[in-house]
């Protein structure tokens, strides 16, 4: 999650890349190698226009990547069942990684989608010294969920590097995977109406733009969540590869307008996280690309 991208911009966003993803992010200074580390929380990734440009496939069809992997206690989960969930990210050199860059106010996005691109949740665990990660958990209903950890660390050179490691959880009992919902423009949630403009195309950078009504007039009062005015996770049927990709830094003509490219044909499940009056909401979309 070549990967859905966001386009090139001026001077001092910078683009990365991830195995096997796009992912649009600016950067903040790295430390050079054998410097001090700083506190994880120390370095920033700052809110970005509509972030850099790299080509690759989508994210978080692996739990390794450039050297990092994910590990989890505990893979298997009881339906509806609450349980704190834990994990850590080994480095290159096989110790848990502690130094983590902020990105978008946090220094680790959780996000958990069912096998059937239902069951959405985004969610923001807190670590331990030791490198521990621990986030309250329930997955409600059986099926293999995945569960992607997205964040940004330091490479043993000291560059930063963004990454998305995935693990599959499983959910025992009588399942029935959900068809896909069709495509349609417009979603609704909690009374708000939110519309989708534009269509992702493959190996082409399009604009994707998100408006929001409210009893059919334009809402004006959209608030930032977690340091934009909407966050969109894209998730591609199949592999369930992975993108998390942040809009212009502001809105456009009243509209949270992203930049992106497909990596190929198919269908794709957009969920798309927006702040009004202190409450975040989630609209959710079916894309499908033609070949």
């Amino acid at each position: 999650m070549s990967g859905f991208r966001a386009p090139l911009v001026a001077a001092g966003l910078v683009a990365a890349l991830l195995l096997g993803f796009v992912i649009a992010r600016t950067t903040g200074s790295s430390s050079p190698n054998g410097a001090a580390a700083p506190p994880a929380a120390a370095t920033a990734i700052p809110s970005h226009s509509h972030g850099g440009a790299a080509s690759g496939d989508l994210s978080g069809v692996s739990l390794s990547a450039g050297g990092f992997t994910l590990v989890p206690a505990a893979v298997a989960f009881a339906a509806g069942v609450p349980q704190q969930y834990s994990f850590r990210v080994l480095g290159p050199d096989g110790k848990p990684v502690t130094r983590f860059v902020l990105n978008h106010e946090k220094l680790m996005h959780f996000v958990v989608v069912r096998r059937d691109l239902g069951g959405f949740q985004h969610l923001h665990p807190a670590m331990s010294p030791d490198g521990t990660w621990t986030v309250p958990l329930t997955l409600p209903a059986p099926g293999v969920f995945r569960l992607y950890a997205d964040f940004v660390t330091f490479d043993p050179t000291g560059q930063q590097v963004p990454l998305t490691l995935a693990v599959d959880a499983t959910v025992p009992g009588n399942y029935a995977p959900v068809a896909l919902p069709a495509m349609a423009r417009t979603a609704e949630v909690d009374g708000l109406t939110v519309s989708l403009e534009g269509t992702p195309q493959i190996n082409q950078t399009q604009p994707l733009s998100l408006r929001v009504f409210a009893n059919g007039a334009p809402v004006t009062d959209l608030e930032r969540y977690l340091g934009a005015y909407g966050h969109l996770v894209v998730v591609r049927e199949g592999d369930l590869g992975y993108l998390h990709v942040h809009p212009e830094d502001q809105l456009v003509g009243g509209a949270v307008k992203f930049w992106i490219a497909a990596p190929s044909s198919g269908r794709y499940r957009m969920y798309f996280e927006f702040q009004r009056a202190g409450v975040v909401n989630r609209a959710e979309f079916t894309v499908e690309v033609p070949a």
